[in-house]
Parts: C-alpha cells; sequence; structure tokens
C-alpha cells in the first residue's frame, strides 16, 4: 500500500528555517518523481518543488531560491530545506506521488 508520511513542520519565526521529510513506502521509491504542495484554508493547492528520479528539480517561482528539495533513496526520503521563511510561508505542507497524497505538516511562520 502506497503511504507518504510527512514530518518537521513547526512554528518559526520569519527569517528562519525548517527542513521536512516525506518518507514514502510501499512503492519502488529510487523510481519516483515526487512533489512539494502546499495549502491554506480557503485557497488551492499551491505546487511549490519537483524532484525526478533522476535527481532533477523545478520550483515555483514564490519559493525559487529560497527552498531546496533534496532525496535520499536509502531512507525512502525527499527533503524541503526552507530558508528565508516568511509569514505567507504558513501552510499545511504535503507531498504528493503520482495520485498518492500524504497527510501534511503544519508549517507557521509568525514572529
Amino acid at each position: 500500500q502506497e503511504q507518504l508520511v510527512e514530518s518537521g513542520g513547526g512554528l518559526v519565526h520569519p527569517g528562519g528555517s525548517l527542513r521536512l521529510s516525506c518518507v514514502g513506502s510501499g512503492f519502488p521509491f529510487q523510481d519516483a518523481d515526487i512533489n512539494w504542495y502546499r495549502q491554506t484554508p480557503g485557497s488551492d493547492r499551491e505546487w511549490l518543488a519537483f524532484i525526478g528520479s533522476d535527481g532533477s528539480t523545478y520550483y515555483a517561482d514564490s519559493v525559487k531560491g529560497r527552498f531546496t528539495i533534496s532525496r535520499d533513496n536509502i531512507k525512502n526520503t525527499v527533503y524541503l530545506q526552507m530558508n528565508s521563511l516568511k509569514p505567507l510561508d504558513t501552510a499545511i505542507y504535503i507531498c504528493n506521488y503520482i495520485v498518492y497524497w500524504g497527510q501534511g505538516t503544519q508549517v507557521t511562520v509568525s514572529p
């Protein structure tokens, strides 16, 4: 059974950093293209970053230069390093593989 589990969220001050993790199971992780999204109440889910099975990466303009996606296939984990966080980055962060979604992890950026 395919499963994605996020962790690493929390409360951080503006300008701070967090590293989110997404652990996948039940599928060939090393062959999987993984995305990170975020969602706030009343808004559509926003795509943030992609990492391919070949290590290629793409970013939304809103996070380019501040967020970095990476993967460790030994640990079946994709990371999202988030720097220079802003209050507008407050959201639930969710990882995705094809049609499978995790439950998300809450990130709150507040003074």
